[in-house]
């Protein structure tokens, strides 16, 4: 039976093991991808130390959720790419689907698009979940318009900088909350940066609109941070989470007629139900890639299978300077 290489792991809080593994071959309506990068995500972490029940993955697992690659073959029934495509996506690593930590992947064509032309493989494989992520809760939620004021919580993390990006390519006015250190970053791409060490909510809210609150919030960062987005939102506002676990007060989003939603980017991956619409808005992420309006933040340092447990060090204890990625092929 032929073989390929895969970064395993074989139990909760085990570490990654380097083994062949049962190469795999295309189903129908799948594609055979050659991976060439793998992001890493703090949901991989998580997963890696048996602390993600909702994501329903496994031991032993391949883990790694984003996979940027070439098409190296195509199954029975597939439509969308051929051999020598350059595709990436969000397409394993959770619900028992194989992961990116391998040389090949056999991937549902409905999840994937054909990677921006002007990103590598590497920044590629940075963008598939943030920016569903992003996307899902500033679109497919709130429906976020030209005009309308946007606050980013977490303005500076993984999903935070592309919402903050999608949220400028839409017209809205955007307001991004983060530490003194992303300052200058994400007046950089546009936003009014705001330090969360310098101003707490009410003053933030008060001086950057006037009092009333914002149109629409985006948490990136739960806890404490969804708390604070139900003071921020302005009346008829929206709030959107995409950690809105736990328990909190309604009350300040009550008052003000607002509305809460939240995104839970595995639901396709898990149930199978959604995966064409995943595919859909990869394709929007080329387009706004190509047109030079978003462009994911990634970190320098270089990394292949065999340092899959350097990546997840880095990642699990927040000292990563943009998205980590694992370089396969």
């Amino acid at each position: 039976m032929p073989t390929m290489k895969a970064a395993v792991v074989e139990a909760a809080n085990g570490p990654f093991r380097i083994a062949d593994i049962p190469h795999p071959r295309p189903g129908r309506g799948q594609v055979l991808v050659r991976v060439k990068a793998s992001g890493v995500n703090p949901l991989d972490t998580k997963i890696r130390a048996g602390a993600a029940a909702h994501a329903k993955h496994g031991f032993p697992a391949v883990l790694g959720i984003d996979l940027a690659g070439v098409v190296a073959e195509v199954g029975e029934g597939v439509t969308r790419f051929s051999a020598g495509d350059e595709v990436y996506g969000m397409t394993g690593g959770v619900g028992g689907n194989q992961g990116s930590l391998a040389e090949y992947a056999s991937v549902d064509e409905r999840l994937l698009a054909v990677k921006p032309s002007n990103l590598t493989m590497r920044d590629a494989a940075a963008l598939p979940l943030i920016f569903i992520t992003a996307w899902e809760g500033l679109v497919d939620r709130v429906d976020l318009r030209a005009g309308q004021s946007l606050l980013v919580l977490g303005a500076g993390g993984g999903v935070g900088h592309i919402a903050v990006q999608i949220g400028i390519a839409l017209g809205a006015k955007v307001y991004a909350v983060d530490s003194a250190a992303k300052t200058e970053y994400l007046r950089g791409l546009g936003a009014t940066p705001i330090n969360y060490g310098a101003a707490d909510v009410d003053s933030y809210v008060a001086k950057h609109s006037a009092g009333k609150g914002f149109d629409v919030v985006y948490d990136t960062v739960g806890g404490p941070g969804l708390d604070t987005a139900f003071k921020a939102v302005g009346r008829f506002g929206h709030v959107v989470s995409c950690l809105g676990w736990g328990t909190h007060a309604l009350a300040p989003l009550s008052f003000k007629s607002a509305t809460y939603s939240g995104v839970f980017t595995l639901i396709p991956l898990l149930t199978g139900e959604g995966r064409e619409h995943h595919g859909d808005i990869m394709r929007e992420a080329t387009n706004l890639v190509e047109a030079g309006k978003v462009s994911p933040r990634v970190d320098p340092r270089r990394f292949t299978l065999d340092d899959a447990a350097s990546a997840h060090e880095l990642m699990k204890n927040r000292k990563a300077n943009g998205k980590l990625v694992i370089e396969v092929h």
